[in-house]
């Protein structure tokens, strides 16, 4: 689990957090998850591999405002080798104020798609042993 502190820079005028924040939030609950899973952005970037984004769903469910500590689960929910989707759910206390997935693909640094099984197998091997089951 990845925790957020909301800074007073993320809140509007109304003082909530503004919407885009929570995208923000799933980039640092990811790469916090590959670290931790011992595959740092660094360590992808430096064996040839770079993964954008190619699609993003955020589900606003309650308002945070500065301070609150916000907790964010990130999960595997699926992986076939090419693609990943990874799935988020933000949490304040008990309550879950955001769910939310990103869509990942894997390049090489000519840009071209790559199997990780083929490529990085081990790197494949984590995401396959994340995927949730349920």
């Amino acid at each position: 689990m990845y925790r957020h502190r909301v800074q007073y820079y993320e809140t509007d005028r109304m003082g909530i957090t503004h919407h885009s924040n929570y995208i923000r939030w799933m980039e640092e609950a990811r790469a916090d998850f590959l670290e931790k899973k011992g595959w740092p952005y660094e360590r992808i970037e430096e064996e040839g591999i770079i993964s954008p984004v190619i699609s993003v769903d955020c589900r606003y469910k309650k308002p945070t405002t500065f301070a609150d500590e916000v907790d964010i689960e990130v999960s595997v929910l699926e992986f076939n080798g090419v693609k990943l989707k990874i799935g988020y759910v933000m949490k304040l206390g008990e309550e879950t104020v955001c769910e939310g997935e990103s869509m990942h693909c894997f390049l090489n640094k000519e840009g071209k798609p790559v199997k990780l099984s083929k490529v990085l197998p081990d790197f494949h091997d984590m995401f396959q042993n994340s995927i949730e089951k349920g």
